[in-house]
């Protein structure tokens, strides 16, 4: 009985920055570490980052350097500060509680001049 709800996404030049958040319900949000990941059309999705339940994150490498993931357990909240965007970031933005099946709706992020 978890729901998840992606928000922040939008439409920013290259070089821009987002903020990305994901909320969730169900007073089960500290029991677990918090990842975020993208999907472009036609391609996989693929594992963008991970914060441990104690904090610590994790970074795929394409990332590394310009997002940050991070978690505030008391409002329920993962975020994902994403700067230095680049047009290859574009991709709809989707957070998952780690090892569930559990997916909210997902947020666009288009980076374009």
């Amino acid at each position: 009985q978890v729901q998840l709800v992606d928000a922040g996404g939008g439409l920013v030049q290259p070089g821009g920055s987002l903020r990305l958040s994901c909320a969730a319900s169900g007073n089960i949000f500290s029991l677990y570490a918090m990842a975020w990941y993208r999907q472009a059309p036609g391609k996989q999705r693929e594992l963008v980052a991970v914060i441990s339940k104690g904090g610590s994150p994790n970074y795929a490498d394409s990332v590394k350097g310009r997002f940050t993931i991070s978690r505030d357990n008391a409002k329920n909240t993962v975020y994902l500060q994403m700067n230095s965007l680049r047009p290859e970031d574009t991709a709809v933005y989707s957070c998952n509680p780690w090892g569930s099946t559990y997916w909210g709706q997902g947020t666009q992020v288009t980076v374009s001049s």
